[in-house]
């Protein structure tokens, strides 16, 4: 940066400037965001949409400068409203955002031809560019040679090659921001169109700033798009604003068809023609390409058979690791939790307010950090899979099946990782760039068989599944019963999404274009970033509304019911806890205390609305006491399991392997001294937690990631009809066959 141009920054004062970064997928413009800002990001939606909105701040020469990271994308012409609200922060329409000063551009330098594509586009928005080359070391090895001062020259824009992995170039980036703000001028060479086309977006921008009554003319670069989208999202948008619109824009169309302009054939003849008489200017290729070592990789990695083995073996050995690695640091935050809990009630005597701290306030802070270790994991293995260049590999190798129900190969690893957790699932749809696509994803992701429901299914194929062996003792029966409640979610997920695709989210299946990046060795530096960005998010953001819903439940199973007796018995219990002679008194008063906490839940809020709905649950083949425990189980699933040791006298602390829990549910009878619980009834409430959706963590998450409530209940109330419906069946169906 020359010293003029250090000098110039100075009429910026204190006000700081913003530039918006915008590239194709896979070009490392997420990697240059994070080298550029470090740890100063913060993530967040755009109001009432579900593109999320990264922005981060760096500090050069004195200037602050804010970094708007703008998703992915190949052009600029909006297939959605989301879509349409990048166009709207570059173009300072975005009120959240107001006038942007630049626009940094980044591309792949190995395919400077296909990325000028955007580069074009962008030119047309009004405002100073900087283009960056990303990847330059990949060019160098493929032995392209691009003259940098020639384009410079031509596009009359600062223009930086970078090797962003590395952190090289970033300073370059940094001086090349201040020196585009300091000129304030848009490139004086662009893409050329015919002058039918430009005086027809003039005669649109009038006809639409007339009857919008506008100060100020409405922008050509729109104006195009509404032109050349037919039926795009710029028009859908305006077309309730605007009377007569559609019909003028179809006048226009025809009238540019009979001059010979075909639409929307017409842009991209126009912009390639410019990239390509730019690209052959300032490029100059070998001869013959050599083979490379992603070209070697990609015979074995991509490959129709052995390619796709590996794509599941990874796959496999990801998810066993979110749910083994995971696992030891899990028990550790419930060790805490459990520690923190004890020195409450170490430092305080048993009452309401005791109640509150360590089954309220600390339990509700431990279901938050309780997500956190497999969603750390889950984001430092996308990152690295991203920043290695596999992730578009896995992505492209499984589109072909997900295509067959309405998804492409982007919602594979977010629906292999529900399997862990729906939570970070959920998470991980950010890397799907369309909407409908996404928004399916999100809704059939809690659909996978969860860990937490595994503690459910243990605990009724223990105590009512018989251990019986079949073919020859090969195959066990609980086993099977395991794997087929397990995969059951999976299964019908298929023709939920299929059937979304239909509705809802109607339309043509999104293309699947993903351009496949040179391999290279991940950046430790970056890849554990992005993985504390990301847990930091889920804290500050899912964590407040998972922390409240778990009080709320607290309350419900709390109230009205007078606790006195609990709290004394409590005072005695602990008083004679360090004294083994009275290790059989406290014995009695244990189970005194755990027959009254009983009878108190059954008085409770949450004790009354189970009553209410026996009548519901009984066609199940449930009684009152099953359909509290579903009910308490919304926190988590597997709170089904202590609220069933609480309601049968057993206490909170029961888990999956207890007897005395399996024993008191066998005994458990109906007034005429039936059983309530047999193989149907176990059965069909494995089959309803397999497919409800009873985890708040997980419609909270949806929430957060779809910016509205409307997605969650629509989640919870087809889940949860297709629980009933599934457990219902299984029920009668079973208990037909057995009788």
């Amino acid at each position: 940066m020359t010293a003029s141009s250090v000098a110039k920054t100075s009429q910026f004062g204190t006000r700081t400037l913003q530039f918006a970064l915008v590239g194709n997928p896979n070009t490392g413009k997420s990697t240059l965001f994070n080298a550029l800002v470090g740890g100063k990001a913060h993530t967040g939606n755009f109001p009432g949409v579900t593109v999320e909105k990264k922005t981060g701040q760096l500090q050069h020469a004195g200037q602050t400068v804010q970094l708007i990271d703008l998703p992915g994308t190949y052009s600029l012409s909006p297939r959605s409203l989301d879509e349409l609200l990048t166009v709207d922060v570059l173009l300072g329409r975005q009120p959240e955002i107001g006038q942007i000063d630049g626009i940094i551009c980044i591309a792949n330098a190995v395919n400077l031809e296909r990325q000028l594509y955007l580069f074009s586009q962008l030119a047309e928005c009004g405002l100073p560019l900087v283009l960056v080359l990303n990847m330059w070391d990949t060019a160098q090895a493929r032995e392209l040679k691009i003259d940098l001062e020639a384009l410079r020259s031509k596009l009359g824009v600062p223009v930086i090659a970078t090797e962003a992995h590395r952190g090289r170039g970033v300073e370059g980036v940094k001086d090349a921001i201040l020196q585009a703000a300091a000129a304030g001028v848009a490139p004086a060479y662009g893409v050329e169109f015919p002058g039918d086309f430009q005086q027809a977006c003039r005669d649109v921008s009038a006809f639409v700033t007339e009857n919008l009554r506008a100060d100020a003319a409405y922008p050509e670069f729109l104006c195009a798009r509404l032109i050349l989208d037919v039926d795009g999202a710029a028009e859908a948008r305006l077309a309730p604003q605007v009377p007569d619109l559609k019909q003028r824009l179809q006048d226009v169309r025809a009238a540019l068809r009979q001059v010979g302009h075909e639409l929307p054939a017409l842009e991209s003849q126009q912009r390639y023609a410019w990239c390509r008489q730019l690209a052959s200017a300032v490029v100059q290729s070998p001869t013959v390409r050599k083979r490379s070592w992603t070209d070697r990789l990609d015979a074995v990695l991509t490959h129709r058979l052995w390619g796709l083995l590996i794509c599941t073996g990874l796959m496999f050995l990801v998810f066993q690791a979110l749910f083994s690695w995971a696992e030891p640091l899990m028990g550790y935050c419930e060790t805490g939790q459990e520690w923190v809990s004890g020195v409450v009630t170490a430092s305080m005597s048993p009452g309401s307010l005791r109640s509150l701290l360590t089954d309220g306030v600390i339990a509700g802070v431990g279901g938050v950090l309780i997500f956190l270790p497999q969603i750390m994991l889950l984001f430092l293995f996308i990152a690295i899979l991203e920043d290695s260049g596999y992730m578009a590999r896995a992505a492209y190798m499984v589109d072909r099946l997900l295509s067959v129900f309405g998804l492409n190969g982007k919602s594979f690893l977010p629906l292999m990782s529900s399997f862990a957790c729906a939570v970070p699932g959920i998470m991980a749809t950010r890397v799907i760039e369309d909407r409908k696509d996404r928004m399916v994803t999100i809704l059939i992701a809690p659909l996978m068989s969860c860990s937490a429901r595994l503690p459910v299914y243990l605990l009724l194929i223990a105590a009512f599944v018989p251990q019986q062996h079949v073919l020859g003792g090969f195959l066990s029966v609980q086993g099977m019963v395991l794997f087929g409640m397990s995969a059951l979610g999976a299964v019908v997920a298929i023709p939920v999404a299929w059937l979304f695709r239909k509705t809802l989210f109607r339309g043509a299946p999104s293309s699947f274009v993903m351009e496949l990046p040179d391999y290279k060795i991940p950046s430790l530096k970056l890849v554990l970033l992005r993985s504390y960005r990301c847990g930091k998010t889920f804290v500050l953001r899912a964590g407040t509304l998972i922390f409240a819903t778990t009080i709320v439940v607290w309350a419900a199973a709390y109230f009205p019911g007078d606790h006195t007796l609990i709290h004394e018995l409590d005072a005695q219990i602990e008083a004679l806890a360090d004294e083994t002679s009275a290790a059989e008194e406290v014995s009695k008063l244990q189970s005194e205390r755990n027959e009254i906490s009983g009878k108190l839940i059954s008085e409770s809020v949450l004790g009354q609305a189970g009553r209410a709905v026996e009548p519901v649950v009984k066609p199940l083949g449930w009684d009152w006491k099953i359909g509290m425990g579903v009910l308490a189980s919304f926190p988590a699933r597997e709170v089904v399991i202590a609220t069933l040791g609480t309601i049968y006298s057993l206490g909170g602390d029961q888990h999956e392997e207890s007897e005395s829990l399996q024993d008191a549910m066998r005994d458990s009878k109906w007034p005429d001294g039936t059983p309530v619980y047999n193989l149907p009834v176990a059965l069909s409430l494995m089959v309803f937690f397999a497919l409800c959706a009873q985890c708040a963590s997980t419609l909270v998450i949806m929430k957060r990631e779809t910016n509205s409530w409307r997605w969650p209940a629509l989640c919870f109330i087809y889940m949860t009809g297709l629980a009933y419906v599934g457990s219902l069946l299984t029920y009668q169906v079973s208990r037909w066959i057995m009788t």
